[in-house]
C-alpha cells in the first residue's frame, strides 16, 4: 500500500523515540455536537491517533461503558452518514492526525461495502478495525480496503497462538491492535509483563507497529505499556469519564468535555513518560 497517515504518524513517533496515544470515543456520544467538539479537541489534548467507534446495537466485544455509549449515540440519531460527516469536518481542520473507524461489520454491510469504502476514503478515514471479520473473510472488506488505500488493522489476543498469528498478520497494515486481556473491553486489569512477552513474540514475525488496548485506564498504566508497545489505546476510561458527567437523561453537564480532555492530557503525559 502507499504510505498512509498512520504510517507517517508511527514513523514520526519512532523519530521522537516514544510510543503513541490512541484514543477511542464512540461517534455521536452523547449527542452529535458534543461528540464533534471532543473529536476536534483530541489532538491538542495529546491524542496521536483517533479511533472513532461506529455505533451498533450489538457491540459484542465491548464492555458496559462502550455498550451504553453506542446506545446513547443511536438514541441521539447517529448514523453512518453522520459519522463520516464528523470525519469530513475534522479533516477541514486537521489533515495529519490519523482517524480509524472501529466497530462491527453489520453497519458497513448495510451501508454497502463499495459505497462505504469510497465515502470513507473521500471523508479522510485512514484505517478500519472490524472486530468480527476474521482473516478468512479478507476478500469481503480487507482487500478492497487496501485497494482503497485504507489500512485494515487486525486484532491479536492472548489466545492467538503461533499457528494463528501468520494468518492475522497476512494482510494487516497500519498497526496491529493487541488485546491485552481475554474478554470484553474495559473490564479487566491487564498484566504488563505478560503483554510485553506477547508483543516480543509478535514482533519476531512482523515489523508492523503494535498498539495495546482493552483495559488501560490510568496514566501509570499508559506509561508502563508505552515501554513495551508502539502505542497505547484507551477507550472505556474516556467514555466512562464522559458518562460520569451526563445527567439522568444522558445530556452533558457542565464540564463534561473538559473531564474527557483532562484525562487525555494525563494519559498523554503518561505515554510520554
Amino acid at each position: 500500500m502507499p504510505r498512509t497517515r498512520i504510517d507517517a504518524r508511527f514513523a514520526a513517533l519512532k523519530d521522537q523515540g516514544r510510543a503513541g496515544l490512541v484514543t477511542f470515543l464512540t461517534a455521536g456520544d452523547p449527542d452529535p455536537q458534543t461528540s464533534l467538539e471532543l473529536l476536534m479537541a483530541l489532538p491538542e489534548a495529546g491524542a496521536d491517533i483517533i479511533e472513532l467507534g461506529m455505533p451498533f446495537t450489538d457491540p459484542m466485544a465491548d464492555g458496559p461503558a462502550i455498550q451504553l455509549a453506542s446506545q446513547r449515540a443511536l438514541a441521539a440519531g447517529q448514523t453512518m452518514e453522520r459519522t463520516l460527516d464528523m470525519v469530513r469536518a475534522f479533516r477541514r481542520r486537521d489533515d495529519e492526525t490519523p482517524i480509524v473507524l472501529m466497530g462491527y461489520y453489520n453497519p458497513v454491510y448495510v451501508y454497502g461495502n463499495a459505497r462505504f469504502l469510497k465515502d470513507a476514503g473521500d471523508a479522510g478515514v485512514d484505517g478500519l478495525i472490524i472486530v468480527d471479520l476474521p482473516p478468512e473473510e479478507d476478500e469481503e472488506l480487507c482487500l478492497p480496503a487496501m485497494e482503497a488505500r485504507i489500512n485494515f488493522i487486525r486484532l491479536a489476543t492472548p489466545t492467538t497462538d503461533a499457528e494463528r498469528l501468520p494468518k492475522v498478520l497476512a494482510n494487516a497494515s497500519g498497526f496491529l491492535y493487541y488485546v491485552s486481556v481475554a474478554g470484553v473491553t474495559g473490564t479487566k486489569e491487564p498484566d504488563v509483563s505478560g503483554v510485553g512477552a506477547a508483543i516480543s513474540r509478535i514482533k519476531a514475525h512482523t515489523d508492523i507497529p503494535v498498539a495495546v488496548g482493552f483495559g488501560v485506564k490510568t496514566p501509570d498504566q499508559a506509561r508502563a505499556f508505552a515501554a513495551v508497545a508502539d502505542a497505547v489505546v484507551v477507550g472505556s476510561a474516556l467514555i466512562s469519564a464522559l458518562a460520569e458527567k451526563l445527567d439522568e437523561n444522558g445530556q452533558p453537564l457542565p464540564g463534561a468535555r473538559q473531564a474527557v480532555l483532562e484525562l487525555v492530557r494525563a494519559l498523554a503525559a503518561g505515554v510520554r513518560g
